[in-house]
C-alpha cells in the first residue's frame, strides 16, 4: 500500500481524486469550508464505486447515519489502531464495510429503534445466505462469519455479492440497514 494524497479539505475532492486515482479514500468529518460527509456526496457522484471510509473521532450517531447515508463504505475511529486500518482498508477493497465494534453497536441500536414493522418483502435469500447477514448484523467481519460458518473467506464474499445483488445494495451498511429495516431476518 502507499498514500498518493492527502488534502486538508474535499473542496476540489474530484480534481484531487482524478489526479492522485485512489483506490481508497480515507475521510475525515470535520474539515474547514467542505466537510467529509458533504465529499463522500459529491465523490460519489461521479465515482459510484469508489471505496470510502470514514476515519474520524466522532461516534455520534447523527455522525455515522449521515456519512452511511452519504455512500460511505466503512466507518472507523481514528483511535483505531493502525493494523487494523490497513485491515479495514483490504476488507473494503474487497467487498466489505468495516466499522469498528463500537460503531457497529450503534448502527444496529438505531436501526432497531427505527425498526419498520410493516411486512417483510421475500428477497429469495437461501438459508446460508441468511446466515451470512445476520452474521453482519452482528457485526462480524468477513473473517469472523468465515471462522463462525466454517467456509471460506472467498465463499463468504460470493455469498455477500449475492445478498447485494438480491436485496440491491452496494454496502454491509445498507445490507444492514435493510435486513433490520424490513424484518429479512
Amino acid at each position: 500500500m502507499r498514500s498518493v494524497g492527502e488534502f486538508g479539505d474535499c473542496v476540489n475532492a474530484l480534481l484531487k481524486i482524478e489526479e492522485t486515482q485512489p483506490d481508497v479514500v480515507l475521510m475525515d468529518i470535520n474539515m474547514p469550508t467542505v466537510d467529509g460527509i458533504e465529499g463522500v456526496k459529491i465523490i460519489r457522484k461521479k465515482y459510484p464505486s469508489l471505496c470510502i471510509i470514514m476515519q474520524t473521532v466522532f461516534e455520534d450517531d447523527d455522525k455515522i447515519i449521515s456519512a452511511i447515508s452519504a455512500g460511505a463504505n466503512g466507518y472507523i475511529i481514528k483511535k483505531t489502531h493502525p493494523s487494523k486500518i490497513i485491515d479495514a482498508i483490504n476488507e473494503v477493497i474487497n467487498g466489505g464495510s468495516p466499522m469498528t465494534p463500537a460503531v457497529a453497536r450503534r448502527v444496529l441500536e438505531l436501526f432497531h429503534k427505527k425498526l419498520n414493522f410493516g411486512i417483510s418483502q421475500d428477497y429469495k435469500l437461501t438459508d446460508r445466505e441468511k446466515e451470512v447477514l445476520s452474521d453482519l448484523v452482528k457485526g462480524l467481519s468477513y473473517k469472523m462469519v468465515a471462522d463462525e460458518r466454517k467456509i471460506s473467506v472467498y465463499t463468504v464474499n460470493a455469498h455477500v455479492r449475492k445478498i447485494y445483488e438480491k436485496l440491491q445494495v452496494h454496502s454491509v451498511a445498507e445490507a444492514v440497514s435493510k435486513a433490520i429495516s424490513n424484518r429479512i431476518i
